[in-house]
């Protein structure tokens, strides 16, 4: 049974207003819909053009101060940078352009670019990391040797972390050669394909962590991670990698492997260096805390289970073992009698059910970012997460953190005229201007400008929307 019949059938289940227990429901009692709800002010900051004839499947915002420019992409190639003001769209490079021969797979709900990072010393003449950014991304093209392969033999496509230079960082369009790929996995199934890579934004030159790409993989796909790769060190799926994009100590030589990894020194040939964290399922937005640089992830569940999780270096977050905070015992069960019972594994700070009515008819997590502003008085010292198919915004108290469960768990809506709306119903009327169908799922994701800017991502319309005072 698919995961998609799995949660019509727990739809039809929940034919009354009131939240109805089903059998293994590990959150009987729904997320509260009015208690303690915070609305927020926004704007329509920039539109996105439309590519392959749809809306601009955006995954990523990215704030590069030293251009002074935002930059967000379409998972179908498209890389566009954003002026400060919003005004001016620009493309900046298209990664699916034949020019490149990178040859973007971006069939289907879960594949194409799957995220971007520029190094942080991007506009930093003189410095190693000039001119450098990076994609990661699903390909057609499986002619190359995987460095990484699944454990069984199946090759849907290839996911490849590409490293490109530019020749003038400010210059409006990429003036770069062909980039360069630092690694290649072979991938099993069609979802679960990739996850977001970033460098940690806290990391100050000459610290330990600054210029380390980290890069969240999920655990290959199909459901319940039937290779058991999450779970298994000697296997780059199902974990959270820290590389130095610009070493060369790895097995290929094409990019280094920290020595402050927690595998990378202990002379166990079962195990990779360039493991950070293991035990996710599908790792979606990795994020920190300004003020005491707490990492968390959120890692979209199995049929059960949403979670944000906070990652430290060798975490073992559960998956496949655990789903959120609960043994995982098949794609329609966990189980309730022992829950965070192994010290050994890292379990999320806020989690919620799949069937919550808030969330139907479909959910999965999307984190993140913790806000410690105080341009927007109502979110300062917030955690803020979302659900990316409803695009319902949550929050929990950055200060005060759960230990799992979804009692905490409080709404964010947009303040619209007066009118709190969820950002699935902007997305609706949206579309009605635009005079295309109404979109059923809002694909909700986050982005990060300067001076703590919170902007709100869609995949439906092309309206990049800024949270505002």
């Amino acid at each position: 049974m698919t995961k998609s019949v799995v949660r019509l059938i727990i739809a039809m289940i929940l034919t009354a207003p009131v939240h109805a227990q089903v059998p293994n429901d590990p959150y009987p009692k729904p997320i509260n819909a009015t208690e303690g709800v915070v609305k927020v002010n926004f704007t329509e900051f920039a539109t996105i053009p439309e590519s392959r004839g749809q809306a601009a499947r955006m995954m990523l915002l990215v704030d590069e101060p030293g251009t002074r420019r935002l930059f967000v992409n379409d998972m179908n190639g498209p890389l566009s940078s954003v002026s400060y003001d919003g005004k001016t769209v620009t493309p900046y490079v298209d990664v699916n352009d034949p020019t490149w021969e990178v040859r973007v797979q971006f069939n289907g709900n879960e594949r194409g670019v799957q995220s971007f990072a520029f190094h942080p010393q991007f506009n930093q003449r003189g410095t190693r990391g000039f001119g450098k950014f990076y994609t990661l991304t699903d390909s057609t093209n499986m002619t190359p040797p995987a460095d990484f392969k699944s454990l069984g033999e199946a090759r849907t496509h290839d996911t490849v972390l590409l490293e490109w230079t530019a020749r003038n960082p400010a210059a409006a369009t990429y003036d770069g050669g062909p980039p360069r790929e630092l690694i290649r996995w072979a991938q099993p199934f069609a979802n679960h394909n990739g996850g977001h890579i970033t460098f940690n934004p806290l990391a100050r030159p000459n610290s330990p962590d600054f210029g380390l790409l980290y890069v969240g993989f999920a655990d290959g796909g199909s459901g319940g991670d039937p290779m058991n790769m999450a779970q298994n060190l000697a296997s780059a799926f199902g974990k959270i990698h820290r590389i130095d994009p610009l070493g060369t100590n790895s097995s290929n030589g094409k990019y280094g492997i920290p020595a402050t990894n927690p595998f990378a020194g202990d002379n166990n040939p079962n195990t990779l260096g360039e493991i950070y964290a293991y035990g996710v399922r599908n790792p979606q937005h990795l994020f920190w805390d300004p003020r005491n640089g707490n990492m968390f992830m959120s890692d979209i569940g199995q049929n059960i289970v949403e979670e944000i999780s906070p990652v430290t270096s060798g975490a073992n977050l559960g998956w496949n073992a655990w789903e959120g905070n609960y043994r995982y015992i098949s794609r329609s069960e966990v189980g309730l009698s022992d829950p965070r019972s192994d010290p050994k594994v890292t379990y999320p700070i806020v989690e919620y059910g799949q069937i919550d009515p808030l969330l139907q008819p479909s959910s999965a997590a999307i984190g993140g970012y913790v806000y410690r502003q105080k341009a927007i008085p109502q979110l300062a010292n917030l955690l803020l997460f979302g659900d990316n198919p409803s695009g319902e915004i949550f929050y929990v108290n950055a200060d005060n953190l759960p230990k799992g469960g979804q009692d905490p768990i409080r709404r964010v809506l947009f303040n619209d005229k007066g009118e709190p709306k969820t950002l699935l119903q902007l997305i609706k009327e949206k579309n009605a201007a635009q005079g295309k169908p109404a979109a059923t799922r809002a694909d909700l994701r986050f982005g990060q400008g300067p001076d703590g800017q919170i902007f709100i991502l869609n995949k439906r319309d092309g309206v990049i929307r800024l949270l505002v005072p």
